[in-house]
């Protein structure tokens, strides 16, 4: 089998996984009749598509955009941190009249060292936001952690709290492979499309509802 062919295998394989976790994981996302405009993805680098070869056409929302078939107003800021995102969460989300933000934060928390419990509530705080100006959240998990992963039980927890809907581990099964990665954080763009196609099945299922 030809490396083409174990690239197609593995992204067709992955969005079977994902499709059936997004059945599991939201039974129902509060404010998904939001009557807001735009879908935002607000985070950080990995919002942002560092590691993609082409920004705004390789990155990860510029994938799932183009597949979904919706525009996805990207507000990713490499480096950002929890506290940098609720600095800045007026402006760059709830000024844009939001229909459902993607809300990917925590792995800058990790590598800055923040303790879990400020970054959990720093992320409640954000959902919190989001929610109240009437859009949906989808809340995507980063890994917390090397050999362990801290945050896993916490982003299942804090989605299943808010209703929010949820993609786990954006980066499940990519950030040990080199042929997926730009380097130890980043995808490349092969990485980018298979988590593209993870994102693409909740966007997928909460815009039917």
């Amino acid at each position: 089998m030809n490396y083409k062919r174990v690239l197609i295998v593995t992204i067709i394989l992955s969005l079977v996984v994902y499709v059936f976790m997004a059945w599991q994981n939201q039974p129902g996302i509060k404010n998904i009749n939001s009557t807001g405009t735009n879908i935002i993805a607000f985070g950080d680098s990995l919002v942002y598509g560092t590691g993609s070869s082409e920004r705004g056409v390789t990155d990860m929302f510029s994938l799932v955009s183009k597949e979904v078939g919706v525009p996805i107003i990207n507000v990713g800021i490499p480096g950002n941190t929890t506290n940098d995102a609720l600095v800045r969460i007026d402006h760059d989300v709830l000024s844009k009249d939001p229909r459902i933000v993607f809300v990917l934060l925590g792995g800058n928390d990790y590598l800055n060292k923040i303790p879990k419990e400020q970054t959990f509530v720093n992320l409640s705080q954000i959902i919190e936001k989001i929610q109240e100006s009437g859009a949906a959240v989808i809340l995507i998990g980063v890994r917390g952690g090397i050999f362990v992963d801290r945050f896993e039980e916490d982003y299942k927890l804090l989605a299943k709290e808010y209703k929010t809907g949820f993609v786990p581990n954006i980066l499940d099964g990519l950030i040990t492979k080199r042929n997926f990665m730009a380097d130890s954080v980043h995808p490349n763009d092969k990485g980018y499309r298979i988590a593209a196609t993870r994102v693409s099945a909740v966007l997928r299922q909460a815009l039917e509802n």
